[in-house]
């Protein structure tokens, strides 16, 4: 279980890299709401993704070292996703825009899978494979 965790955070890794280095022709491809979207995302929210997908490694780094941070880091990483979405859900139309199922979909299992990292952190702890 830790190595498909591991595995997940180095894909939000590369999601969140090939996100921010997009050039500017990747860019031109996309939607005009998509991309008015990423002209306006606010310096804190791109922060929020940053620390979510860096906590989400760092805790599955922490799993396979037997760190009892991993749960701690895990909650963190939660906090940055519950953020991130929260904002784009309540602050833009992107629901109305897209539709619930295309705009909530993916968000949801993200949560979904942050909140199974941390069950999975507690239940390392208590089972005492990690400290």
């Amino acid at each position: 279980m830790t190595i498909v965790i591991l595995a997940w955070g180095a894909m939000g890794i590369f999601a969140f890299y090939a996100d921010r280095t997009m050039d500017a022709a990747a860019v031109a491809r996309m939607s005009d709401y998509d991309r008015n979207f990423r002209v306006n995302q606010p310096a804190w929210e791109i922060w929020a993704y940053a620390v979510a997908v860096w906590t989400g490694f760092i805790g599955a780094i922490a799993l396979l070292v037997r760190s009892r941070h991993a749960h701690p880091v895990f909650v963190v990483s939660l906090v940055a996703v519950v953020a991130l979405f929260g904002w784009i859900f309540v602050a833009t139309d992107m629901i109305a825009v897209k539709g619930p199922l295309v705009a909530t979909g993916f968000p949801i299992f993200i949560a979904v899978a942050a909140v199974a990292q941390i069950w999975f952190a507690d239940y390392a702890r208590k089972r005492e494979w990690i400290g």
